[in-house]
């Protein structure tokens, strides 16, 4: 097996927290569903896929300047892997306040349609501007990677496609069903509060396991 595919293990590891990541609502899917609402399925489409590529670019900058930090100061990638353990609470414990929901604007036509290729910019711009995102892909990709690893530049990026193409599915699904989804977040207050809490299980369950790895290395 080539040096940059990870073990089968931490393949299905990740492809569980990608899906998991990938329909937790968020400023993409809210975009995507709001633009298939108003203008039709293909601009919510192209609007999913914009955001995705923008998923590219950030695995790409993660994985060369992680890869720099893992050989120039292992301290400080034990640090960032700390960090994002936090982080991972963090979200969990904002998943737990948060109402839940989306916010979309569903008033069809209230506006002119814009092209499919201003739909797909518009989801690119608003995945690679958005710092929660950047923040996220910093300090939750590292957590599959091992410092001491060679390869970990090649298996970051494998990581990162591994993301768009479990993401894909779940992703297009969601804007095909955009306004049953639309509906069930805005009616359901028992649907918001089961998915906010799963999403915070999750979360709490990665960070744990990232913690009682870092102090099983420390023993």
């Amino acid at each position: 097996m080539p040096d940059f595919v990870p073990d089968l293990p931490i393949i299905l590891s990740f492809a569980v927290a990608s899906f998991v990541l990938c329909i937790t609502p968020g400023p993409d899917m809210a975009l995507s569903l709001s633009k298939a609402i108003q203008h039709g399925r293909a601009h919510g489409l192209a609007s999913m896929s914009g955001a995705l590529s923008g998923v590219m670019v950030h695995t790409a900058l993660v994985a060369f300047g992680i890869s720099i930090l893992i050989a120039t100061a292992p301290t400080a990638f034990l640090v960032l892997k700390t960090a994002g353990a936090v982080y991972l609470l963090w979200l969990a414990f904002q998943a737990i306040r948060s109402k839940g929901g989306l916010s979309l604007d569903t008033a069809r036509g209230s506006a002119p349609a814009p092209s499919l290729w201003a739909s797909f910019w518009t989801g690119v711009g608003i995945n690679l501007l958005n710092p929660k995102i950047v923040l996220f892909f910093v300090t939750f990709l590292p957590q599959f990677v091992s410092r001491d690893d060679p390869a970990a530049t090649g298996k970051l990026l494998f990581l990162g496609a591994e993301f768009i193409i479990v993401s894909l599915p779940p992703a297009f699904a969601i804007v095909l069903a955009a306004g049953a989804v639309a509906n069930l977040f805005a009616r359901s207050v028992w649907t918001r509060r089961i998915v906010n809490w799963s999403f915070a299980g999750v979360f709490a369950a990665f960070a744990a396991l990232i913690l009682t790895t870092h102090s099983r290395a420390a023993t």
